[in-house]
């Protein structure tokens, strides 16, 4: 256990620790060498950050990016604390602080993922169940929260999840049904289940880069945003067409 006059000196051996690493990039005059810590949620790291890591690594070879895996929350407490210089999480359910940046990379749709034809009435459907939530205390579930919230209520839930990969393999196993964003990924993961909107903007998901609005690597950062666009740009292209198998896709706004 640290004594607390190891705990003392902790911050500044961060602030040591963080500036060497900036010495590389200092001797680049593009500024485009050492490393980049990057966070985020597992939903992007196989989808969207894949290709704008290729992206990165391919236009500054002397870039060193360094991806951490978490939370929407655990990296915002990360970005604050300075342990990341860039992340890309949930938009935050509250303001963002003039400290930080957030770039809008993504808009995730809420669906009801089901084996079954759910009807017309999405929240009848989810009542039916079983019922297998999206996390609610996460910021990604609380959108599916809100929803049930405005269309009578929720059902006692079978299971309650803040990973949305197993929510799909559990749903595509037949054990129930869930309200989850349209992430990247689903249709690989459900590639026989049925998807249908909520059809309302007001419940979907963004995906956000948040980053300190000064930065102390700039040039990498900036090279981060437009490879984390592009890519963003390539899924809402792709995603017009099922990735794999022959998902049946539907609205609720149209079938009613």
């Amino acid at each position: 256990v640290p004594t607390i006059a190891c705990r003392a000196l902790l911050p500044r051996a961060r602030r040591i620790v963080g500036e060497t690493g900036l010495l590389a990039g200092d001797a680049d005059p593009a500024g485009l060498t050492g490393s980049f810590r990057i966070g985020s949620i597992s939903t992007a790291l196989t989808g969207l950050l894949t290709s704008a890591l290729r992206q990165l690594t391919r236009n500054a070879p002397r870039l060193q990016p360094a991806v951490v895996p978490g939370t929407s929350r655990t990296l915002y407490r990360a970005l604050q604390e300075g342990e990341l210089d860039a992340a890309i999480v949930v938009a935050p359910p509250f303001p963002v602080p003039r400290s930080l940046d957030a770039l809008l990379l993504r808009r995730e749709p809420l669906l009801l993922l089901s084996q079954a034809d759910p009807g017309t009435d999405i929240g009848a459907a989810v009542r039916r169940g079983p019922y297998i939530r999206y996390d609610s205390d996460s910021w990604g579930g609380q959108h599916a929260e809100r929803y049930l919230s405005d269309h009578g209520g929720a059902p006692a839930p079978l299971y309650d999840l803040d990973a949305l990969e197993a929510i799909a393999l559990l749903v595509s196993d037949g054990v129930g049904v869930s309200l989850t964003p349209d992430w990247s990924g689903l249709r690989r993961l459900a590639p026989h289940c049925r998807i249908t909107s909520v059809g309302d903007e007001r419940y979907d998901r963004h995906l956000v880069l948040l980053s300190q609005r000064r930065s102390e690597r700039p040039q990498m950062l900036e090279l981060l945003k437009t490879a984390c666009l592009a890519s963003a740009a390539a899924l809402e292209g792709s995603g017009k067409t099922p990735e794999i198998g022959a998902c049946q896709n539907q609205s609720s706004a149209t079938r009613t």
